[in-house]
């Protein structure tokens, strides 16, 4: 991990760095509490699609558990977004945000999906490899680990926690079980860690029937799941404190 910039914000130290896996350099950040010496649990953040590493959505979480739960938090930019998006992704980011209409997103393409699934293995690589390095400082070695992700979060999340033990608690979220995706089903039941699944009733890309069967296909014993009002991207604010709740109960444990 190579560190390029740091700076410090009202307590919240926020590291840039690129990490290289397999030979190709993935964007990160890093927060950690200015105040903090002693070990400390980490979060993970995978932002949805479209989005980047510091996402104002990502950047709020992110600044939320630093503050207020003394965590490190970690975003990557997943393949093909943020600093990682070629100029013809860029353009399909520009047209696919230009078919929102008001704050309701466009369906899902069949090869945009493709596309998610595509690169699915990369960015569970690449998540892998960043433990790894963190495991290298024993200010967060000893974690706990966490992760957060919502959306394509929760695309790349499913697959990261049904194989990653060193990840403990999880909240996921903005995710359904589609017609023909018996595995997806299959990996959310190895998924036995404490989860907190955030859903909206009005999403206009997850059916709600394909939410609640994600959500009884996960193999955790302790699982929660909120639901509320709004589409897909209208996830409250007062979830984030959800989530530092959530963290807390189940880091200290």
């Amino acid at each position: 991990m190579e560190i390029l910039e740091e700076v410090c914000e009202k307590g919240v130290i926020e590291r840039r760095f690129d990490l290289t896996v397999n030979g190709e350099v993935v964007p990160g950040i890093h927060w950690l509490p200015e105040a903090v010496t002693v070990p400390h649990p980490t979060v993970l953040i995978g932002h949805g699609g479209t989005q980047h590493k510091r996402v104002p959505n990502v950047l709020g979480l992110a600044r939320t558990l630093v503050r207020h739960g003394g965590f490190g938090v970690v975003a990557l930019d997943a393949p093909g977004h943020g600093d990682r998006m070629t100029e013809e992704q860029k353009r399909e980011r520009a047209d696919l945000l230009a078919r929102r209409s008001g704050d309701r997103l466009a369906p899902l393409s069949e090869r945009r999906i493709r596309a998610m699934s595509g690169v699915a293995a990369q960015a569970i690589a690449e998540w892998k490899a960043l433990l790894d390095v963190l495991a290298t400082n024993p200010q967060w070695a000893p974690g706990p680990f966490g992760y957060w992700g919502v959306s394509m979060g929760t695309a790349f999340g499913i697959p990261l926690l049904a194989s990653e033990p060193r990840i403990v608690a999880g909240v996921l979220g903005l995710g359904a079980l589609r017609e023909g995706s018996e595995e997806v089903g299959q990996q959310a039941a190895r998924i036995t860690i404490p989860l907190l699944f955030l859903f909206q009733w009005y999403d206009e890309l997850m059916t709600r029937e394909g939410g609640l069967a994600l959500w009884d296909a996960f193999g955790a014993e302790e699982k929660t799941m909120h639901i509320n009002p709004g589409p897909h991207v209208g996830i409250p604010l007062f979830e984030r404190d959800a989530a530092l709740a959530f963290y807390r109960r189940h880091f200290d444990g």
